[in-house]
């Protein structure tokens, strides 16, 4: 089994991890520094660490099975965290359906869905 867990940047460590919550990402390990989140086996490793520089040079992918079903959980999402405002699923020219949403901290996450085979 391979298992890839990016470190993502926290400015406010418990916003973040409300943020992510949010969005599905269930807790498995915390402590004052680091929370290992998970989603349907897919992890970020959150950290009480943050460095402006990068992030704004960080952009991660999240597939997930319904794209919109789960946007559904991108409402609110400005009020309750302060976070640019989400860009609704749209097709892409390389084939993908894909949303965009950015963390608190202004971390770029597009989520997708596995495109259709016919």
């Amino acid at each position: 089994m391979a298992l890839i867990r990016p470190f993502v940047p926290a400015k406010d460590f418990a916003l973040s991890q409300a943020f992510y919550a949010a969005i599905g990402f269930d807790t498995v390990y915390r402590d004052a520094e680091l929370a290992i989140m998970d989603h349907d086996g897919a992890g970020i490793l959150l950290q009480a660490y943050y460095v402006q520089a990068w992030e704004e040079n960080c952009m991660y992918q999240l597939f997930v099975d319904d794209l919109d079903d789960w946007w559904k959980r991108t409402d609110g999402l400005i009020e309750r965290f302060g976070v640019q405002p989400p860009r609704a699923p749209a097709m892409q020219d390389h084939g993908l359906r894909v949303g965009f949403l950015f963390d608190p901290v202004g971390v770029l996450w597009q989520v997708s869905e596995p495109p259709t085979r016919g």
